[in-house]
């Protein structure tokens, strides 16, 4: 992906990059474009109603995970205040629907690649906070 190419640009970074951060916001849009497509595989299988609460958890996730990748990107000054919660609710939401996937994993291949993306990201989540609070 590009975005330590272009973080590492930024006039307030100057190539002083947050490795760490910099992954959680990879995996965050990653995991927000497979958990948007789980959503729909979910909706298209004969079984949608045993899935709602799994098309509900992958719509959550993947709307969390393009605001805390948004918000992870910008650079410009600082905002560790409401980076980090945002960062743990993303953490607490790629948990959610990666164990709600995983139970329809066996049956659904779509359920274990978003499983899958979900743990990746929530690790990345934990990766970045740590991270953070180094710095801080």
């Amino acid at each position: 992906m590009h975005a330590h190419q272009i973080i590492s640009t930024h006039p307030d970074v100057r190539g002083d990059t947050n490795e760490a951060l910099i992954r959680c916001v990879e995996e965050c849009y990653s995991c927000a474009q497979t958990c948007t497509t789980c959503a729909d595989a979910c909706i298209a299988e004969d079984m949608v109603a045993e899935l709602r609460q799994c098309i509900r958890l992958n719509l959550d996730c993947a709307d969390v995970c393009a605001a805390t990748g948004s918000t992870s990107s910008r650079r410009t000054g600082g905002n560790v205040e409401l980076l980090v919660p945002m960062i743990q609710a993303c953490a607490i939401a790629c948990r959610r629907c990666g164990d709600e996937c995983e139970r329809h994993a066996s049956m659904h291949e779509h359920c274990r690649i978003c499983a899958e993306a979900c743990r990746r990201c929530e690790q990345a989540c934990n990766d970045a906070l740590a991270s953070l609070s180094v710095a801080a």
